[in-house]
């Protein structure tokens, strides 16, 4: 997380935008509060193997920092709160991960005073008819908390599970730019789902997401540029259908 604050002060507060802040434990939140951030996002992983590597902490211990959060949040102020489940579907140093074992952590979360509760694949190894019975299975308790789903592109199936995702009723998904990012925690991981991609794929059913896709794809492109690694959405590439005049 260095350089969070240095990279928060250069984004600009505009309206209908969040600056969320990533934050793993109190140290975090309080870092969050300092840096002015629109929203804090607290990360539980669904594993102990993966936890103690990626933020030194088995999954108990994090599910109490996120009650701890939300309760000093309730008593002292704060931004508002979501809390994201990673390594939802999988793990790459615990292997399976059991639907129970997520669902008990959105039970927690459905607890607290969050805005939103995300299952994140975060080694991309889901696939659609388990995104659909995870979906349902963590909204009977949910509480009625508005579900994410937060999908990576490692294995090739992210639009397919965004899809069986958007069928089981979800409404929030996220997505990188140019299908950039990835998880230094996470082997052979890649980025996101394409935001362009995504929209594409979205907008072709029907669906209206706000989004600008052709200035989307030349963002993308203009990222890679700057960080010497070309997008790899399939729009950046094919360009959208019909094309524009």
């Amino acid at each position: 997380m260095a350089g969070a604050e240095e990279i928060m002060a250069e984004l600009p507060r505009q309206a209908g935008r969040s600056r969320i802040g990533l934050v793993l434990n109190e140290r975090g939140w309080d870092r969050a509060l300092a840096a002015g951030v629109d929203e804090a996002n607290v990360v539980v992983c669904a594993t102990d193997g993966f936890g103690i590597r990626n933020q030194g902490a088995g999954v108990a211990e994090q599910v109490a920092a996120m009650a701890a959060i939300a309760n000093r949040r309730a008593a002292e102020g704060g931004p508002p709160i979501s809390v994201t489940v990673s390594v939802a579907f999988g793990c790459p140093f615990d292997g399976e991960v059991s639907q129970d074992q997520v669902v008990a952590i959105v039970r927690e979360a459905a607890a607290l005073d969050v805005a939103e509760i995300a299952i994140a694949d975060t080694i991309g190894v889901a696939d659609p008819w388990t995104v659909r019975r995870r979906v349902a299975a963590c909204a009977a308790v949910a509480n009625g908390k508005t579900l994410r789903l937060h999908f990576h592109d490692t294995r090739g199936t992210g639009l397919a599970n965004a899809y069986a995702g958007v069928e089981a009723g979800v409404t929030v998904l996220d997505a990188s730019c140019g299908g950039l990012g990835g998880c230094p925690f996470a082997p052979n991981a890649t980025g996101n789902i394409a935001t362009e991609d995504l929209v594409y794929m979205l907008e072709r059913a029907g669906f209206e997401t706000g989004v600008d896709l052709d200035a989307m794809v030349e963002a993308g492109r203009w990222i890679g540029e700057k960080i010497g690694k070309p997008p790899i959405s399939s729009l950046s590439r094919a360009g959208g259908f019909p094309a524009k005049a």
